[in-house]
């Protein structure tokens, strides 16, 4: 889990967590590097990870506890200043580097070609043009780099206005070509699986996995969780089961790719 001290939050954060995780120990592998686990520039085992949207470093900060260096760019002075908090409190301040920044005018900030492994997390829904936010992501790897990408899910958007009685919005989010169920929906723009590794492989990365994300977790009483014995962890393994078979991939919050530059 990306943090063991808060278990609800790691409904949200595991599967993609274990594919990230494994991602980053399979490009160690393949630079042929040392298991992760030393800092500093040249040291073995050591990627260089670039966070978009990173926000208070839900990704930033188990990334580096690993043994990694990762520079996050994002917009908000606010969100940075939580991800400096919490690497200091996790102990990876000098592993974890904050720039206020966004997709669009990214190599005003970060390095082009700079980067090991890319994460787009979040960013896709609320760019203008996601086509260019996602080449951006793109150019700034490194040859055989590593992209993963997290977006909203058309679907599970859908079934959670349908099961709330909002049937109408339900349909209109199904027909609007954004995704969006109306004006007051806060989510600019949604995908489908199709969508997004279509946006994925025409930025010239190869699809290397899909994962559906929270495909359960929006859906379950929270109280049922709180108060269950075992529940979050049964849960949990659900999330992961579920998570690779495409029929739930339909239904889920959000959406999980895992590409390579070839």
């Amino acid at each position: 889990m990306s943090d063991p001290l808060r278990p609800r939050a790691s409904l949200r954060t595991a599967v993609v967590w274990e594919v990230l995780k494994d991602a980053l120990d399979r490009r160690v592998k393949a630079v042929g590097q040392a298991p992760a686990g030393r800092a500093g520039e040249g040291a073995p085992g050591v990627l260089d990870v670039l966070d978009t949207g990173g926000g208070s470093g839900n990704f930033a900060v188990p990334v580096a506890r690993l043994g990694h260096r990762v520079t996050v760019v994002d917009p908000s002075p606010n969100a940075l200043f939580a991800l400096e908090r919490r690497a200091a409190e996790a102990g990876v301040a000098d592993r974890v580097r904050g720039i206020q920044g966004d997709a669009h005018g990214l190599f005003d900030v970060a390095e082009r070609g700079g980067y090991d492994v890319v994460l787009c997390h979040g960013v896709l829904e609320y760019v203008d043009d996601p086509a260019e936010g996602l080449r951006n992501a793109v150019a700034a790897l490194r040859p055989a780099g590593t992209l993963s990408v997290l977006a909203a899910g058309l679907g599970g958007a859908v079934l959670a206005r349908a099961l709330a009685g909002h049937f109408t919005e339900a349909r209109q989010a199904l027909a609007d070509p954004a995704g969006r169920w109306g004006a007051g929906d806060p989510v600019p723009r949604r995908f489908t699986s199709e969508q997004l590794t279509a946006l994925v492989e025409a930025a010239g990365l190869e699809v290397g996995a899909v994962h559906g994300v929270r495909v359960f977790a929006d859906l379950v009483p929270g109280v049922l969780v709180d108060t269950e014995p075992d529940a979050l962890e049964a849960l949990l393994q659900l999330e992961a089961a579920a998570a690779e078979l495409p029929a739930f991939h339909a239904i889920a919050t959000q959406l999980h790719v895992l590409a390579e530059r070839d």
